[in-house]
């Protein structure tokens, strides 16, 4: 007999019993609106990124010297090689910016910033109290609507004895104010829940009859509250109907996802327990990929590690090290190699987009997809820069591929925030908001102007 407790236990969305709670209203987007939407792959890194492995090794001594005290350069990256950690994605230049000099002190420091590197705030401990708005990802999901429209995946470690993570945990992202976002922990569990209507339509269908029972019964409780608890049973009954509905959008992409189906190895089977780090990022890149391309999502947040993350199955780190001693040595060599393995995910992910057709064009010209520490410089920052790599499309709205972009540094004339960086991102896809994010309490002291986006970029 079906009952709410096995629903929600097979449903894969009731992860702490939080699926029919208002935080998770933010699961059943609307189908798209328009024929090509952009798409959003955001990836996150621990440790931070060291400014100097960026830099390029081919830049004149005055680029040198401009970079070095972190001076204003904008250099073309087809006339310079790149950092050997960035070769894999060599045949990809034109689409490639390095940009450094955009600070984060409103949501670095620590070992973690949380929720805070995608909402440009201080986000503690990602407590619930401490989620002060939606993060950029949900911001821009809201703005390109889908089935599922936001899918959030982490490769980040488990507790105890655990190597990894697996099935659905909390999430760094937020759908609102003071509501913490589900992930998927391992490829299986995302490849089971984001392709069922596919791979087990009997299973869909049994939600379904209990989903009409639940809301039902839910509805009827309706009539003889008041207050709080109308509100919150009210929640659950709208949640109900969501779900269902979300179901049936899904159901009706049933045959562009058939085709477009990940090829997972039996290896990521009971949470990919025996898979090592590069096995899970295949795992994880070749089931957001294909989301991306059935239509399901047009945002996708990758945590692809966190400072347990295993790195001993990485190939070339003979010393065993992990992500967190790595964080207080100076071994640069082993940095590029981690860099390096998140790069080869960048060149697959590109390279897959690039050879979908899509209008006159491919995939790719419709995405952009932003790597980026989420705590500056370093293991324990300093905050007061981010450096990431961006690669836009053809069709992007940001005027900066193809080149290596530093800003003016922290507190000084023309230096640009995170809160700029993603003012910038919702201004060029249609959100005229003024200003996203919290400002820098030490730009705000020096009263230097530090609201809006960033115009040359747009």
């Amino acid at each position: 007999m079906l009952n709410r407790r096995h629903f929600l236990k097979n449903a894969g969305l009731g992860a702490g019993g939080l699926a029919l709670s208002p935080s998770f209203n933010h699961l059943f987007g609307q189908t798209a609106t328009t024929e090509h939407p952009h798409r959003f792959i955001f990836i996150r890194k621990s440790n931070g990124n060291i400014p100097g492995l960026f830099a390029m090794p081919t830049f004149s001594e005055e680029e040198k010297r401009k970079d070095d005290k972190k001076e204003a350069v904008e250099a073309d990256l087809d006339k310079h090689e790149l950092p050997k950690w960035l070769r894999s994605l060599d045949e990809h230049k034109e689409n490639m910016t390095i940009l450094q000099g955009i600070s984060m002190k409103m949501s670095g420091g620590g070992h973690y910033s949380f929720s805070g590197c995608m909402g440009a705030y201080s986000a503690g401990r990602n407590v619930i109290s401490g989620i002060k708005r939606a993060t950029i990802d949900f911001e821009l999901a809201n703005m390109l609507p889908s089935p599922f429209g936001h899918v959030e995946l982490s490769l980040a470690s488990g507790s105890g004895t655990v190597a990894f993570r697996s099935g659905i945990v909390s999430g760094f992202s937020a759908p609102a104010r003071h509501q913490r976002n589900y992930c998927y922990a391992d490829p299986q569990t995302a490849y089971d829940e984001l392709f069922k209507s596919v791979t087990n339509s009997k299973a869909v269908n049994s939600q379904h009859t209990l989903l009409d029972y639940l809301q039902d019964k839910e509805g009827r409780k309706l009539t003889k509250l008041n207050g709080k608890e109308r509100s919150k049973i009210s929640n659950h009954v709208d949640s109900l109907g969501s779900i269902r509905a979300r179901n049936e959008k899904v159901a009706s992409l049933a045959e562009v996802i058939g085709k477009n189906l990940p090829t997972l190895d039996k290896i990521h089977a009971d949470g990919g327990k025996d898979a090592s780090l590069v096995e899970k990022q295949d795992g994880f890149t070749d089931v957001l990929l294909s989301a991306l391309i059935s239509g399901l999502t047009n945002v996708v947040t990758f945590t692809i590690d966190d400072l347990g993350t295993p790195i001993d199955t990485l190939p070339g780190n003979k010393g065993k090290v992990d992500l967190h001693r790595l964080g207080h040595s100076r071994d640069m060599e082993l940095r590029d190699l981690v860099k390096a393995s998140h790069m080869a995910q960048v060149a697959k992910m590109v390279t897959k987009l690039k050879s979908v057709p899509e209008g006159r064009g491919t995939m790719f010209d419709n995405t952009t997809i932003i790597y980026f520490p989420e705590t500056g410089a370093g293991h324990h920052g300093p905050d007061t820069e981010a450096p990431m790599v961006v690669m836009t499309g053809q069709n992007s709205k940001l005027d900066i591929a193809g080149r290596y972009l530093r800003l003016p540094f922290h507190a000084t004339e023309g230096h640009q925030t995170l809160g700029n960086w993603y003012t910038t991102l919702l201004n060029a896809y249609g959100n005229p908001v003024k200003h996203y994010g919290d400002l820098d309490v030490e730009m705000t002291r020096k009263k230097m102007p530090q609201t809006g986006a960033i115009k040359r970029f747009i």
